[in-house]
């Protein structure tokens, strides 16, 4: 079956979320609120396109009792799943939020080594998948080659698939050329990417109009924190403010706000109405504690009130 989008998750996680009355060294603390989810990258972003009615396979790979246990908690989701077996155990990442002060600490493991041969196993798998759209998302465990990304994008490319790539540092950096769609960092990210400050609209503006007109990617997506976002395309750059609501946790709204936007790139939204699903879908995000739990209702609610935001800057 060929599904209209496929995600690729190298370093995929179990996170374990919870709530403590207070961080402090030495003493056992009892934690309470205690939820698990399938995460990393590429996984939460097909958490949330099925939540959003998307049609998505999640090829991952998975190791040890712990990959089992992820594969087994999507497909409860409903969610189809492509297990790549590597000999290593999937990582445990923990978020905790300390209660005294609401402020959220999150703990997260290098992965497990990955061999190349594993390596070129998932990169097979992810070959076989017809989707249009390919969503490479997360980081990269130890073994698999900086460049490991830039890969299978340009064998992505080369079959014609749209490719988004959300990733960070070197990995970013060698996958831009390679015929993507999209790539979405963080502003520090992105600063990092073009290695100098960007300490407003207009340079962050011009920064990313430059990259695209350079081909780097066809489209970049910046999420600013308190300033919102922006998307920059060769016609023009558009921004959206923050959307008002009550910040539980952070974990996975970046990859909700990529998941909402690819689902409305691949049903042909325009830009702006693109940046204001990936919006409302971050916003969403931020709502609930765990990783990734953007209800569809709220989502679709706060789309609607991003659209009443003027989103055009140049």
């Amino acid at each position: 079956m060929v599904h209209a989008i496929t995600t690729l998750t190298l370093n995929p996680a179990l996170d374990v979320a919870c709530d403590a009355p207070e961080l402090v060294p030495v003493r056992k603390i009892r934690t309470s609120h205690t939820t698990l989810d399938p995460a990393g990258g590429g996984v939460n972003v097909a958490r949330v396109l099925h939540e959003l009615g998307g049609d998505v396979r999640a090829v991952l790979m998975s190791g040890g009792v712990i990959g089992s246990y992820i594969e087994d908690l999507l497909r409860q989701q409903g969610i189809a799943v492509c297990g790549v077996p590597i000999a290593g155990t999937n990582r445990i990442s923990m978020a905790v939020r300390d209660m005294s002060s609401g402020q959220e600490y999150r703990f997260l493991p290098a992965g497990p080594q990955v061999s190349l041969a594993e390596f070129a196993a998932c990169r097979a798998a992810v070959a076989a998948e017809a989707s249009p759209w390919l969503v490479l998302s997360g980081s990269l465990p130890p073994g698999v080659p900086v460049d490991g990304y830039a890969e299978i994008s340009r064998d992505a490319a080369r079959r014609g698939q749209q490719v988004v790539l959300d990733a960070a540092g070197p990995a970013l950096r060698a996958g831009l050329g390679t015929g993507l769609a999209l790539i979405k960092p963080s502003l520090e990210e992105f600063e990092e990417l073009v290695g100098c400050r960007l300490p407003d609209a207009a340079a962050q503006d011009a920064a990313a109009l430059g990259l695209v007109r350079q081909g780097a990617a066809a489209r970049i997506a910046v999420s600013l924190g308190e300033d919102g976002a922006m998307l920059a395309t060769a016609d023009g750059v558009w921004r959206m403010g923050v959307l008002p609501v009550k910040a539980i946790g952070a974990v996975g709204a970046g990859d909700s706000f990529v998941a909402a936007m690819v689902l409305a790139l691949s049903r042909g939204a325009a830009p702006r109405e693109a940046l204001a699903w990936g919006s409302a879908a971050g916003a969403a995000a931020v709502t609930a504690s765990g990783t990734a739990h953007p209800p569809r209702a709220l989502v679709e609610t706060l789309y609607q009130q991003a659209l009443s935001i003027e989103a055009h800057s140049r």
